[in-house]
């Protein structure tokens, strides 16, 4: 019982949550505070506020940070386009970031400074230029071989998208399999591979299904005893079952010692 008090008493301090929290000069400390009156000032407001740890009365100005307009280039698949996208000034900005525009995801891809400097992350009101690359859609290339002829061509899906080497893939009425996966430094005959991370597949053209028939009477009867002939409601048994256990006439006889 004594436990489960001391276990309601105690409090982690990072847990507690103040409402209205801002800095508060007395306390020299973010306080939470009481909202006394609240004067609408263009886009922002002033808020006269009291302190509920010292009770001292104090007036906040928030107002929204400027704007900046930033021309992106925005690259998707083999075309790009230049847009003007306004940005908070005081917002950081870096590589690898997604955003959304037009209703596609977009990464940063590059970040270029008033001083024609190149870098990983920098504040917006600092920034000339940046481009993209849309992300929630990505370009697989493929080289398609026929027998001796190869083509080439390209898929654009989500970038979750996964695809296994060795599997079966259907092409604008088509079915191919892909021969192989490649990742830049690793290659994939089996695996598993998200479309982000693929460079190139390589497909090629599945054989005939008469490249699987029987040619032979002892194949037809095996495909027929596994039903890939259909159905076969008194299949001939494989001869190497019928005749498994039964000593084979032709065995050479040993030959008697000599005496």
């Amino acid at each position: 019982m004594d436990d489960s008090v001391e276990e309601e008493e105690f409090i982690d301090e990072d847990e507690i949550l103040l409402e209205n929290a801002v800095h508060c000069s007395e306390c020299n400390d973010v306080m939470g505070h009481i909202i006394l009156k609240e004067t609408q000032k263009g886009k922002g407001a002033d808020y006269l506020l009291k302190c509920e740890e010292c009770g001292r009365v104090h007036t906040t100005h928030i107002r929204p940070p400027p704007v900046v307009e930033i021309p992106f280039i925005l690259t998707e698949g083999p075309s790009s386009r230049t847009k003007v996208i306004e940005i908070d000034a005081d917002e950081v900005l870096e590589l690898e970031d997604v955003f959304q525009e037009d209703d596609k995801l977009w990464s940063i891809h590059q970040i270029e400074m008033q001083d024609g400097r190149y870098v990983k992350h920098c504040e917006a009101s600092l920034i000339v230029r940046a481009s993209a690359l849309r992300c929630d859609m990505v370009r697989v290339k493929l080289t398609m071989t026929r027998g001796e002829d190869s083509s080439s061509d390209v898929l654009i899906v989500p970038a979750e998208t996964t695809y296994t080497a060795g599997h079966l893939i259907d092409l604008e009425g088509q079915t191919w399999r892909i021969r192989a996966i490649h990742m830049g430094r690793a290659r994939t005959l089996r695996g598993t591979v998200e479309a982000r991370d693929i460079k190139r597949m390589y497909l090629h053209e599945p054989p005939n299904p008469e490249y699987f028939a029987p040619r032979t009477p002892r194949e037809r009867r095996q495909a027929w005893k596994e039903g890939k002939l259909g159905f076969n409601p008194n299949p001939v048994l494989p001869k190497e079952i019928v005749k498994k256990g039964v000593t084979p006439s032709n065995k050479r006889k040993q030959k008697r010692p000599r005496n």
